[in-house]
C-alpha cells in the first residue's frame, strides 16, 4: 500500500468541482442557526417561497407566513412531545393560568422557533398575552412547528432556509401591522430590537421592557445603555444562573457531540481539537469532547476563565500555536472574527471548521466568498471549502450555530431558559412604574432560585428546607 503516493494523487485532484453559486446573500445578523433532524430536508418538495403563497389555516386566518401549513398536525406532535420535558412551564400555566398575569400584553418575539419555542408560547398565551413571531435565525426554524403555530392561531413568520431579506422581512411583519402595538420585545440577538430602533422608533413610547437571552442581545443593549440610547428597562437573562449554568454549560456539553456526529459522522477519540472561548458555552464543549477521549486545547482572552481552563486540564494556547495541527476549530466567544482569512489558510487538509456562539460572525465565513476558492455543498449544512492546491476544510452550518443549525437540543434544559423568560415578561410587565429605569437588570436570585425549584421534582429531589 503505497500510501505517499496516494496522497500525492489526492493533492492533485481537480478543484473545480461544481462550483456553488456565489451570488446568495451572506448574513451578518444573527441568522445563525437552531433545527432538528425533522427539518434536516432543505430541499423541499415545494420550492415556492412562503412569501408567494396564500395560505389561511383552518379558522380562516391568513396573518402567517410559514413554509407549509398542511405539516400543523405533525407540527403538534412534537410539541406535545416537548410539553412531556418541560414541567416548569407546564406548572406555570397551572399556577398562573387563573390570575393571567400577562392580560393585555402584546409580545412581539424573536427567537429560534422550535417545539420548545412553542411550548413557551403557548404558556404566554395562556397566560394572557397576544404574540407575534418571528425566527432569529434562517436555519433554525422547524416548518412543521411554525405550521402547528400558525393553526392554532399565532401569527409566525418564520421557515427554514430564509434569505437575507426574508429575515427582515419577516420581522417587520411582526412589528408594522395595523391596529396591534407591541408593548413587550423578547428577543435573542438583538435583531428585532435594531430593527424597532431603526425603523419605529416611535414605538418604544408603549412599550414596558426587552427581554435577551443571548450574549450578543445583551453587548447589544449595553451598547445602547452606555450611550444613553436605551429607551425602556431590559432583562438580561443569558447572565441568570439558570440560563448560564444549564442551558449554557449542559444543553452544549450534549449537543456539540450530537452535531458534529451527524454533520461528519466522524469519531472523536484521539483527534485535536480547539476550542476557542472557555465560559459557559466553552466548558461544556470541552467536557464533551475530552470524555470522548479528543485531545482539547483552549484559547481564551480572559485570565479567570484562562486559569480555570488550565486546573480543568486543558493546554491554553494561541490559536495560531495550534492551527495547523488540529482537527476540529469550534469557536465559543460571542465575539466576531475569532477565527480569521489567515487561519483558516493555514489550517490542515479537511480540519472541521463550525461555530457555538451566537452570532455567525466569529469565524469570518466572508472572506472565503472568493473567486479562487471553490465550495461545494456535501449534505445539508454542510461545505468543502476548497483551495486552488486542493487543500479543503469542512465548514458547518455556514459558520451559524452549530447545534441549532445541525442537531437538536436537550428539550429540558431548554425548559429552564424559557421559564426565566416567562418570569422575566411577567417581571417587567407587572413592575409598578418607576422600579426598573431605562437600563440592563439581572434577574433577581429569588427567580432564578424558583425556577430551579420548578424542575426539581423530575429527578424526584427533596430539598431541605
Amino acid at each position: 500500500i503505497q500510501f505517499a503516493d496516494q496522497k500525492q494523487e489526492f493533492n492533485k485532484r481537480p478543484t473545480k468541482i461544481g462550483r456553488r453559486s456565489l451570488s446568495r446573500s451572506i448574513s451578518q445578523s444573527s441568522t445563525d442557526s437552531y433545527s432538528s433532524a425533522a427539518s434536516y430536508t432543505d430541499s423541499s418538495d415545494d420550492e415556492t417561497s412562503p412569501r408567494d403563497k396564500q395560505q389561511k389555516n383552518s379558522k380562516g386566518s391568513s396573518d402567517f407566513c410559514v413554509k407549509n401549513i398542511k405539516q400543523a398536525e405533525f407540527g403538534r406532535r412534537e410539541i406535545e412531545i416537548a410539553e412531556q420535558e418541560m414541567p416548569a412551564l407546564m406548572a406555570l400555566r397551572k399556577r398562573a393560568q387563573g390570575e393571567k398575569p400577562l392580560a393585555g400584553a402584546k409580545i412581539v418575539g424573536c427567537t429560534h422557533i422550535t417545539a420548545q419555542t412553542a411550548v413557551l408560547m403557548e404558556t404566554l398565551g395562556a397566560l394572557g398575552a397576544q404574540c407575534r413571531w418571528a425566527a432569529c435565525n434562517i436555519y433554525s426554524t422547524l416548518n412543521e412547528v411554525a405550521g402547528a403555530l400558525a393553526e392554532s392561531g399565532f401569527p409566525v413568520f418564520a421557515w427554514k432556509g430564509e434569505s437575507e431579506d426574508d429575515f427582515w422581512w419577516c420581522i417587520d411583519r411582526c412589528v408594522n401591522v395595523e391596529g396591534w402595538q407591541p408593548n413587550m420585545i423578547l428577543d435573542d440577538g438583538g435583531d428585532l430590537t435594531h430593527w424597532i430602533y431603526k425603523k419605529y422608533p416611535n414605538m418604544f413610547k408603549k412599550i414596558k421592557g426587552i427581554v435577551e437571552e443571548s450574549v450578543t442581545g445583551v453587548h447589544r443593549l449595553y451598547q445602547l445603555s452606555k450611550a444613553g440610547k436605551l429607551c425602556v428597562p431590559a432583562m438580561n437573562v443569558n447572565d441568570s444562573v439558570t440560563k448560564q449554568k444549564f442551558d449554557n454549560l449542559y444543553c452544549c456539553r450534549e449537543s456539540i457531540l450530537d452535531g458534529l456526529k451527524r454533520t461528519t459522522d466522524m469519531m472523536f477519540g484521539g483527534k485535536q481539537v480547539v476550542v476557542c472561548g472557555y465560559g459557559e458555552v466553552g466548558k461544556g464543549c470541552c467536557a464533551a469532547l475530552k470524555a470522548m477521549g479528543s485531545i482539547v486545547y483552549v484559547t481564551e482572552i480572559d485570565p479567570i476563565c484562562a486559569l480555570q481552563a488550565c486546573m480543568d486540564g486543558f493546554r491554553l494556547v494561541k490559536l495560531n500555536e495550534v492551527i495547523r495541527q488540529v482537527d476540529i476549530v469550534i469557536t465559543c466567544t460571542g465575539n466576531k472574527n475569532v477565527v480569521t482569512r489567515e487561519h483558516l489558510d493555514r489550517m490542515k487538509n479537511s480540519c472541521i471548521v463550525c461555530n457555538m456562539g451566537h452570532s455567525n460572525t466569529e469565524i469570518d465565513v466572508a472572506s472565503l466568498r472568493t473567486p479562487e476558492l471553490t465550495w461545494e455543498r456535501v449534505r445539508s449544512q454542510v461545505d468543502h471549502v476548497i483551495w486552488p492546491d486542493g487543500k479543503r476544510i469542512v465548514l458547518l452550518a455556514e459558520g451559524r450555530l452549530l447545534n441549532l443549525s445541525c442537531s437538536t437540543v436537550p428539550t429540558f434544559v431548554l425548559s429552564i431558559t424559557a421559564t426565566t423568560q416567562a418570569l422575566a415578561l411577567i417581571e417587567l410587565y407587572n413592575a409598578p412604574e418607576g422600579r426598573y429605569k431605562q437600563d440592563v437588570y439581572l434577574l433577581p436570585k429569588k427567580m432564578d432560585e424558583y425556577v430551579a425549584s420548578l424542575h426539581l421534582p423530575t429527578f424526584d429531589a427533596h430539598l431541605t428546607e
